[in-house]
Parts: structure tokens; sequence; C-alpha cells
């Protein structure tokens, strides 16, 4: 399962944040995961609520944003509709992955002192 991977990566880029800005805990993390990124959701959740045992994220709600696939043309920004050839109609140029293989964190609140 490579959602601990993922999931040992987020701990450690949550951790530094948290740190930098001398946070006494993390409360929500938001994540943006593509459709064809290869990580499968439930599986996420459930390493990361082994992961944050005991340590700042303790008692933190994970949320994930899914992004659907998208494809254009390159040449004239087409949007090719899912599912269908992927080359543009109009140009004949293959079309390019817009969004859909992401691993995005988006947004981390936490809870910092008063400066």
């Amino acid at each position: 399962m490579h959602e601990y991977s993922i999931v040992q990566s987020l701990m450690n880029r949550v951790e530094a944040e948290a740190a930098e800005r001398r946070a006494t805990a993390v409360k929500a993390l938001t994540l943006r995961i593509g459709e064809l990124s290869g990580v499968e959701p439930v599986l996420l959740t459930t390493a990361f609520e082994t992961f944050v045992e005991k340590t700042i994220c303790e008692g933190a709600t994970l949320s994930i944003i899914r992004v659907p696939v998208s494809w254009a043309c390159p040449r004239c920004e087409r949007s090719i509709v899912q599912g269908a050839f992927l080359q543009c109609p109009e140009c004949s140029v293959p079309a390019t992955l817009r969004s859909g293989d992401e691993i995005i964190l988006e947004r981390i609140e936490m809870e910092v002192p008063d400066v």
C-alpha cells in the first residue's frame, strides 16, 4: 500500500509547516486527489488515522477532494470529453492531461499561539 508512504510524506510536510509557525495543534487537513493518482481515498484515510497518533495531528480531520480527469488539446485548448478518443477532433493533435493525476496538500488548519 503506497498510501502509507504518501501519508508519511504528508506528515513530514505538515509537521515542518506546523513547526515553522510554532503551532500547538493541527486541526484539519484538506487534500486534492486526482482520479488517476492511483490513491485509494479509503486506504489513505486509514493510513492517516494510523500515523496521526501521538503527533501534532492527533485528532485532526482529513478531507479529500476528488479531482476528475480532464483532457484538452494543447494547441487549441479544446476540452476532450471523458471516454472519447484522446485526440483533438479539430486539430488532430493528441490530447494532454490537464488534471486528475495530482496529490495536493491544499489546506492545513492549525492552532498557533498569539503573537
